[in-house]
C-alpha cells in the first residue's frame, strides 16, 4: 500500500454499496430514455433477448419493453460481443467504438482456438467472413460450413468463433426484439449500421460522424471516466474484470490527479469522480428484481459490494443462471416467472414489510413488462437441489 492509499478515506461495503447503485440506477427509477439509460450504462448484458429488458424495467420510471425493441428495430442499438467475450446491447455509438477498445481481449481468446485452426490464414478468414456474412446475414452454422469449404481440416466451431473474434459482428433483427422470435443471424457493424469502426482519436470529427465517416476508438482514459460513472468508486482490477482486458494501471495513472482516491476496508486503492454520487451509508435502497448475468452483479474483481459473501455462488448453478433479487441493495435471493407465477426464492427469511416491499416490486415489474397478464406471486423455491 502506498502512502497515498493509506491515507485515502475507507468506503464500507454498505457506502460502496450506495455509491454503485445510484450510478447503476437502482436507487431510485431514473427518468433517462432508454437509449441514454444504455449509453451511461455502457451497455446491457444480452445472453439472452429479454435480460436488456428486464434491467431497464428495474432502473427507468416508464419505462416500457417498445422502447428499447423499437430502438433496436430502428438499429440505434444492437447486440455485440463486447466485454468479457459475452453479448451486450450497445448503443449504435458504442458498438462502433467500445469493440474496437476490447478487441485485444478479442485476438487472445483466438488462443484458445489455435489447434482447430492450424494452417489456417486468419486475415483470410476475416476478409471472407465479411465478404458472406455482408452479402447476406448469416447463422453461425452457415458460417462454420462456408468456411469449412475454405479449411476442410479445421474444427468448424473454431472459425465460425474466429470470425467472431475478427469481425465486429451484430445480431440482426428481428433477433433481440420484444415478443418476436428469431435465429441469431450475423453481420458486421459497419454492414449493418453503414458506420466504420476504424479511426484513430485524433481522425474523430468533433460533429456526430456521418453515415459513411468512421466514428473515433475511444481511448482507455475515456472509457475510464465512464466506467467510474457507472460502476464506481473502483479499482483498476475492476475495471478490467468489466472489460475482460489487462494493463489499465496506465490510464488510471495517468487520470489520478483529476480523480478522487479512496480505499476499501481491504486496503485496495479505488478511484472515483470529484463529483460522483456516494450516498450514506443508509440510503433506503428498494428491492430490485434483475435478469439474469445483470451487469450490476458482473463488473468488479471484488462483488462483496453487491453480493454477500455467504452467498456467493448462489445465483447460479452449472451453466444455470438465475435471475436476481436485491434487498436492501444487497443479493438476496433468486425469481423466475414460470407458467402463470412469480416465484420468489429469497435466501434467507425476510421480514413481513420486506415481504410486502418485494411484492409491490414484483407487480410493479409484471405490469411494465407484461401488461394486463395476471401473474400470482410467491415465495417458494427456485433453485432445484
Amino acid at each position: 500500500m502506498t502512502k497515498t492509499t493509506a491515507s485515502a478515506p475507507v468506503l464500507s461495503p454498505r457506502a460502496l454499496n450506495r455509491a454503485t447503485l445510484d450510478r447503476q440506477l437502482l436507487l431510485r427509477r431514473s427518468g433517462l430514455s432508454a437509449k441514454a439509460a444504455v449509453g451511461h450504462l455502457l451497455g446491457l448484458q444480452a445472453q439472452n433477448v429479454k435480460p436488456p429488458y428486464y434491467a431497464l424495467a428495474a432502473r427507468l420510471d416508464g419505462f416500457a419493453p417498445g422502447q428499447l425493441s423499437e430502438l433496436m428495430a430502428d438499429r440505434e442499438v444492437v447486440r455485440i460481443v463486447t466485454m468479457r467475450s459475452t453479448i451486450h446491447t450497445h448503443t449504435t455509438e458504442d458498438c462502433l467504438t467500445l469493440r474496437p477498445l476490447v478487441q485485444p481481449a478479442r485476438d487472445r481468446e483466438l488462443i484458445n482456438f489455435r489447434k482447430g485452426l492450424q494452417g489456417v490464414d486468419l486475415d483470410r478468414l476475416a476478409v471472407l467472413a465479411r465478404e458472406l456474412v455482408e452479402a447476406e446475414p448469416r447463422t453461425m452454422k452457415q458460417l462454420r460450413e462456408a468456411l469449412l469449404a475454405e479449411w476442410p481440416d479445421a474444427d468448424p466451431q473454431a472459425l465460425a468463433i474466429a470470425a467472431r473474434c475478427k469481425l465486429p459482428l451484430v445480431q440482426v433483427t428481428p433477433r433481440g426484439l420484444w415478443g418476436r422470435s428469431g435465429q441469431v443471424a450475423l453481420t458486421t457493424a459497419e454492414h449493418w449500421l453503414g458506420r466504420s469502426t476504424e479511426a484513430s482519436p485524433t481522425e474523430a470529427s468533433p460533429t456526430e460522424p456521418g453515415p459513411t465517416e468512421p466514428s473515433p476508438t475511444p481511448t482507455p482514459d475515456a472509457t475510464v471516466l465512464r466506467y467510474l460513472a457507472a460502476f464506481g468508486p473502483a479499482s483498476v482490477k475492476d475495471m478490467q474484470t468489466w472489460a475482460g482486458l489487462t494493463r489499465l494501471r496506465d490510464a488510471f495513472e495517468r487520470l489520478r490527479p483529476q480523480l478522487r482516491i479512496f480505499r476499501d476496508e481491504n486496503g485496495v486503492e479505488l478511484f472515483d469522480l470529484p463529483d460522483a454520487p456516494r450516498p450514506a451509508e443508509d440510503t433506503p435502497a428498494p428491492p430490485r428484481f434483475l435478469p439474469e448475468f445483470d451487469n450490476l452483479l458482473l463488473s468488479h474483481a471484488d462483488r462483496t459490494r453487491v453480493v454477500p459473501k455467504e452467498y456467493w455462488g448462489r445465483s447460479w448453478q452449472g451453466n444455470q443462471a438465475y435471475c436476481t433479487l436485491l434487498v436492501d441493495g444487497f443479493l438476496a435471493g433468486v425469481w423466475k416467472l414460470t407458467g402463470d407465477t412469480l416465484v420468489v426464492e429469497p435466501f434467507d427469511r425476510l421480514t413481513k414489510a420486506q415481504q410486502k416491499d418485494v411484492t409491490a416490486e414484483g407487480q410493479r415489474m409484471l405490469a411494465t413488462l407484461h401488461p394486463g397478464t395476471p401473474y400470482d406471486i410467491r415465495f417458494g423455491t427456485v433453485v432445484e437441489k
